[in-house]
C-alpha cells in the first residue's frame, strides 16, 4: 500500500481482507522495502503473480492472461494506491521486475466511480482482487468480494450525497 492510502476512506484495498482473512498488506517504501514482503515473494511454495495493467511492461517481462504458469498456490500482489501511486509502485520496485504479470485488461468489471480514472485499463483495487479470485476460479470469494464492495460503495455515497454519481448509485439496489 502507498504511504497513507489504508487511512482514505475511499479505499477498497482495505475491503479484501474483510472477505480473505489471508491477506498480507505492507506499506511501500522504495527505500526500504518491508522485510516480512521480501521474504513472502522469495516464498519458493508459492507462484507469484504482479497484477497490473500489460501496457507498463518492458519487452522481458512475462505477462500473462490466465494464472497458471506453474502448479504452485497462487500469490496475488496487487499495488493499492492512486494509479500515479501505483504506476510509482510499480516503476521504483525492482523487487518486483521478475515476478510474472497478469493482466486483467479487458476482464475486470469497473464500477468504481469515486475516483474517475484516466486510463480504461484502471480499475479499484477491490474489483481488480475480486476478477483476479474469479479467474483463478474462486467464484464464491470474487461474488463475496463484490457484494462487500458494492455494500462500501453505497454507505460511502450515502455520506456524500453531494458527489457526482451518488443520486445514481444511491437509486440501485446495493445487492
Amino acid at each position: 500500500m502507498f504511504d497513507g492510502e489504508v487511512f482514505k476512506p475511499s479505499n477498497t484495498g482495505k475491503l479484501i481482507a474483510d472477505i480473505l482473512p489471508d491477506t498480507l498488506a505492507y506499506q511501500w517504501s522504495r527505500t526500504e522495502p518491508d522485510s516480512q514482503l521480501l521474504a513472502v515473494l522469495q516464498d519458493t511454495t508459492r507462484q507469484p503473480y504482479l497484477i497490473f495493467p500489460d501496457s507498463y511492461a518492458q519487452n522481458d517481462r512475462i505477462v500473462v492472461n490466465q494464472p497458471s504458469i506453474s502448479d504452485k498456490p497462487a500469490l496475488f500482489i496487487l499495488l493499492d494506491g492512486t494509479w500515479p501511486e501505483a504506476r510509482k509502485m510499480f516503476r521504483k520496485s525492482p523487487y518486483l521486475d521478475n515476478i510474472p504479470m497478469l493482466s486483467i485488461n479487458d476482464k475486470a468489471r469497473t464500477d468504481y466511480l469515486l475516483r474517475i480514472p484516466s486510463r480504461e485499463e484502471q480499475h479499484c483495487t477491490v474489483e481488480v482482487a475480486a476478477t483476479v479470485l474469479e479467474q483463478a476460479g474462486d467464484i464464491e470469494a470474487s461474488k463475496q468480494l463484490f457484494a462487500h464492495f458494492n455494500l462500501f460503495k453505497h454507505k460511502y455515497l450515502e455520506g456524500k450525497p453531494h458527489h457526482p454519481t451518488a443520486q445514481r448509485i444511491l437509486s440501485q439496489d446495493p445487492q
